[in-house]
C-alpha cells in the first residue's frame, strides 16, 4: 500500500520538487527553502512587509501568493499523493494478466 505524502512543484526552468511527509511540513519547507530565499531587497516594500507577515502568521496560501507576485511562475501544491515504495511492485509481473488491458 502506497504512503500518503504532500509534494509542490514549482514551474520554473528547471522545475523544482518539494516532497514532505505531510502539508504542515510542506507549508514549512516551501517557506524555509523557496520563499525566505528570495532577498528581500529586490522584493516591493508593500509586498515585502505582507510577506514577511504572512510567512510569520503561517499564512501558507497568501505567501504563496505574494511570492509569485514577485517571483515568475507557479506553484501546485498537492496535499496528498501516493508515494509507491518497491513493496508496491513486488507482485506487478503476476497482477498484470489481470488488468484492464488483458481482459477481453
Amino acid at each position: 500500500m502506497p504512503d500518503i505524502v504532500a509534494c509542490a512543484i514549482v514551474h520554473d526552468d528547471p522545475p523544482e520538487v518539494f516532497i514532505a511527509e505531510d502539508i504542515e511540513t510542506l507549508n514549512w519547507i516551501l517557506a524555509l527553502k523557496l520563499i525566505a530565499q528570495c532577498p528581500g531587497r529586490e522584493v516591493p516594500e508593500t509586498i515585502r512587509a505582507a510577506l514577511r507577515s504572512a510567512v510569520l502568521d503561517e499564512q501558507w496560501g497568501q505567501a504563496v501568493s505574494l511570492w509569485m507576485e514577485v517571483r515568475p511562475g507557479a506553484i501546485d501544491v498537492y496535499p496528498s499523493y501516493e508515494l509507491y515504495r518497491p513493496e508496491d511492485v513486488a507482485l506487478a509481473h503476476e497482477e498484470l494478466q489481470f488488468s484492464r488491458l488483458f481482459l477481453d
